[in-house]
């Protein structure tokens, strides 16, 4: 593999990343999470196919902070053991266009799926 290559898992077209940052935003307009239970929520969301890592959950968490997107703050501020988020109206409207600009990725990667099931196993969906 050439250092420039990508490596991206077959069949999405929406990288993980991506992926997760949708989900992340997605869950807290319904209710403020910390990244603990935001892991756990999607993971359970996705009937326990697939988890994110912490790795990739906090740094996530973080540039969204920084970037304004969500609000970040402690249960207990003397013991920052529980950061809590909720998404601003910046990160609302952020919301809604990577929602527009991942739905065709999200097509694509059923479209694949799809196709995968017709015609190597027969299945139609």
């Amino acid at each position: 593999m050439y250092k420039s290559e990508r490596k991206r898992l077959f069949p999405t077209t929406l990288s993980t990343t991506q992926f997760v940052k949708l989900y992340i935003l997605h869950l807290l307009t319904e209710k403020s999470y910390y990244g603990n239970r935001i892991k756990d929520e999607i993971t359970r969301r996705l009937n326990d196919k697939w988890s994110p890592s912490y790795g990739m959950i906090y740094p996530l968490l973080s540039d969204l902070e920084i970037n304004g997107y969500i609000e970040g703050w402690w249960d207990e501020p003397n013991k920052r053991s529980i950061k809590r988020y909720k998404i601003t109206d910046k990160g609302k409207e952020h919301y809604k266009i990577i929602k527009l600009q991942s739905k065709e990725h999200i097509d694509d990667s059923l479209l694949i799926i799809n196709n995968v099931l017709k015609d190597i196993y027969n299945e139609n969906s």
